[in-house]
């Protein structure tokens, strides 16, 4: 397991790819890629749909993971609906939701589209939004820096 690494500004390195957690939907140890060239994160979402509940609005959805039941589902509050660009530059309306982000030690509050990924590597891209004025660095050329989610001091949430 690699250790974190920090600079001596009090910024941490971490790599082009790492192991997250977002607790508030339940979904532990996802592998991520760390995108600076994205500006928004994008979670693999599939069987998306719009409820209302209460006067709010949800999306429910469902994350497929190995040990996760075709029918488990997530619901969160819908924050909007935006046009964001797919890896092929072309635009497409996506859900956006707010969850918190673990990783490594840290846990703080993200924007995530819900995207159909499926013939994508990775199911999380996070993107340069959700990292920024966060004291963190990308090493593109290294991978696992942050240890794992929920390490010493994971519960404190930042701002």
């Amino acid at each position: 397991m690699a250790k974190r690494q920090r600079t001596g500004s009090g910024t941490s390195v971490i790599g082009w790819r790492e192991v997250v957690d977002l607790p508030d939907l339940g979904i532990l140890a996802i592998r991520a890629k760390i995108d600076t060239g994205a500006r928004t994160s994008a979670l693999h979402a599939t069987r998306q749909e719009e409820v209302e509940r209460d006067g709010r609005v949800f999306m429910r959805f469902h994350v497929p993971r190995p040990g996760v039941p075709r029918g488990a589902r997530i619901e969160a509050p819908l924050v909007d609906r935006r046009a964001i660009r797919n890896t092929s530059g072309v635009a497409e309306e996506r859900a956006v939701i707010r969850t918190h982000l673990r990783l490594g030690g840290r846990c703080w509050l993200i924007e995530v589209s819900l995207a159909d990924r499926a013939r994508m590597e990775f199911d999380l891209i996070l993107g340069r939004t959700a990292l920024r004025r966060r004291g963190l660095l990308v090493d593109a050329g290294r991978s696992m820096l942050a240890g794992p989610p929920g390490g010493r001091g994971a519960h404190t949430l930042e701002a």
